[in-house]
């Protein structure tokens, strides 16, 4: 297939890559937590003073802050730059189906959709287009990036 200006168009990216690329996303958003804990235990020691301890929230509040984190991390990365870390690594870009950034409305609905849903990929390899739930949805396309 080629593009208007007769380059390739990039061919929809698949379920094996785009898993490798959440995977390595999760990872990412791992040591992004450890980090943010690291800091608050470094906060509570300058203000209490020693011992250092690492926080201990209730399970809620971990789980809802992991959540906001990521739809952050994702949200944020698909509005600015197109991709993740995970993204990058894979050589993935998602996109409208112009090839534009989604901007911040939809890369959030995204994000929320991938973080509540992530067995929304398994509609993938069903999929003509290798398109996701959350792609249906948001009308976007995950692409092996030729850049």
């Amino acid at each position: 297939m080629t593009a208007p200006e007769g380059g390739l168009v990039p061919e929809p990216a698949g379920i094996v890559s785009r898993g490798i690329a959440t995977v390595l996303d999760a990872l990412v958003l791992a040591v992004i937590g450890f980090a943010i804990q690291v800091g608050v235990g470094c906060v509570r020691l300058v203000v209490t003073g020693p011992p250092f301890h690492f926080p201990n929230p209730s399970l809620w509040l971990s789980g809802a802050s992991g959540c906001a984190l990521a739809v952050l991390y994702l949200a944020c990365s698909w509005a600015a730059i197109g991709r993740t870390v995970g993204g990058r690594l894979m050589g993935l870009r998602v996109s409208d189906r112009a090839g534009r950034l989604l901007g911040w409305p939809r890369s959030l609905v995204r994000a929320a959709l991938c973080v509540t849903f992530p067995l929304g990929l398994c509609w993938i390899p069903l999929s003509r287009r290798r398109a996701s739930v959350q792609d249906l949805v948001v009308v976007s396309i995950v692409r092996y990036d030729q850049r």
